[in-house]
């Protein structure tokens, strides 16, 4: 992954980059600065959560489809087992979707998680268990998403390489059967 995004690209979708990005950030900066305004752990702890809820809910429903064309969710099967389900764009249509905003995306969705992990940290280095639990809570969500868009991803490559497998295979057998059938 390329640590600067694409040059001479703008935004295809702003909207939903800025959006991407207001949770995750409102989240963070409402956990910092809250001890500044609040003396209840009780709504450090709901607000907080709640802005990284919306955060995942948004990355999983919308951004993720807009930005770069993957969605996921899990399912519990009738054997009570879960089961990863994955929607990708077709190859054409994802070799189309804007650099910039994959960047954006990929870029916050692991420093967001880097993020929480520090707070974690510093929470542990101060014997802050309550706070703690709300960094878990917000790491928990995600990692949730990076681990659903990961998946996403690799399937959505695995996918392709079997279209394109089956697809020569099939150019292979049509062309030696024509082969045959010219004699």
């Amino acid at each position: 992954m390329d640590l600067n995004p694409p040059p001479g690209e703008n935004y295809a979708n702003p909207r939903i980059c800025f959006f991407h990005v207001l949770f995750k950030a409102g989240a963070l900066a409402f956990y910092i600065l809250s001890a500044l305004f609040f003396d209840s752990f009780v709504i450090i702890f709901v607000v907080t959560v709640l802005l990284s809820a919306l955060d995942f809910w948004v990355v999983k429903n919308v951004s993720g489809r807009i930005l770069v064309g993957l969605r996921w969710w899990n399912e519990i099967d009738d054997n009570g087992e879960s089961v990863w389900k994955f929607e990708c764009l077709d190859q054409e249509s994802l070799a189309r979707m804007n650099k910039k905003d994959s960047w954006l995306f990929w870029w916050t969705l692991y420093l967001t998680a880097v993020v929480w992990i520090f707070f974690g940290i510093f929470s542990l280095i101060r014997f802050q268990a309550d706070y703690l639990l709300v960094v878990g809570v917000c790491l928990t969500l995600s990692i949730a998403n990076i681990v659903g868009f990961t998946k996403c991803r690799k399937d959505a490559k695995k996918q392709f390489q079997q279209f394109a497998s089956q697809t020569i295979a099939n150019r292979f057998s049509s062309t030696i059967q024509s082969a045959f059938s010219a004699v």
